[in-house]
Parts: structure tokens; sequence; C-alpha cells
């Protein structure tokens, strides 16, 4: 018996539209990762990218359980000697709202050159308009 592996032109995907409005960060990255690679889909192949559009709104109103606010750090290094920058989430959400689901997204995403593809059909805003009404995405339910 031989393995049929959908082809380019097989691959259907579909726009998908995230609320972040008080939802869990965490739980609401996981299920965008789930969708950009394709997991929720019958033909999901490893190798290969099956996965839909993804576009999350109100990314400044994401929660972080817990004592994470003042608690988790954000580093970056800048690749000079002393260029560790660190930042706190409380922080991060004050200057960049979008770079807290963008980054735990990103983490829950191959760490291959296959993961960096996945990732940019991935759309962050940090409040309700979005430039993507054109592709029609469908609004999926809260999952709290």
């Amino acid at each position: 018996m031989k393995t049929e592996f959908p082809s380019q032109k097989q691959i259907t995907r579909v726009w998908r539209l995230l609320d972040a409005d008080n939802q869990v960060l965490g739980r609401l990255a996981s299920r965008a990762a789930t969708l950009l690679m394709g997991k929720h889909k019958p033909s999901y192949t490893p190798f290969l990218d099956v996965g839909d559009h993804v576009v999350v709104i109100n990314a400044a109103k994401v929660r972080l359980t817990g004592r994470k606010e003042d608690d988790k750090v954000y580093r970056r290094h800048s690749g000079y000697p002393g260029g560790l920058k660190e930042t706190t989430a409380k922080k991060v959400r004050a200057t960049r709202p979008t770079r807290l689901v963008r980054e735990a997204i990103a983490g829950m995403l191959p760490k291959t050159k296959l993961g960096k593809h996945m990732l940019r059909k991935l759309k962050v805003y940090a409040g309700e308009k979005h430039p993507h009404q054109a592709q029609k995405p469908v609004a999926l339910a809260a999952a709290n």
C-alpha cells in the first residue's frame, strides 16, 4: 500500500480569525500553532506546510495568569558583548503588545525552515481592526 501525500494544488488554506480578548496567552498560542501547522486537518503531514492562515486580533488584551505580568522576562541580544536586553511582560505589553502573542506562538512551532515558513502565515494585531476582510477569515469561538 502506498502512502499518499498532498501536493501543493491539493492543499486548501483557510483564513482563521482568533480574538485574544481575555484569552489566556498559552492556550491561545497552542491553538494558533495547531492551526498554522495544520494538525487539525486529516491531510496533516509533518514535513509539509498544510496549515491555515491565522489572524489574531486584540493581542493587547490577552491574559497572563499568575504573576507572569511582572515575573516573565523577554530577552534579546544585540550580538555585542554586554548586549543582553531584558524586558518584563508588563513593559512589552505597553510598548509592543503583538510581541507577546507572536513569540508565544513562534515558540510552539518547529525550529526549522518549515517553522519559519509557517510563522509567515501568522498576522497579529493589537486592536480590533485588521486589513484581511477581503480574505473572509472564519472566526473561531473562544476556547476558555
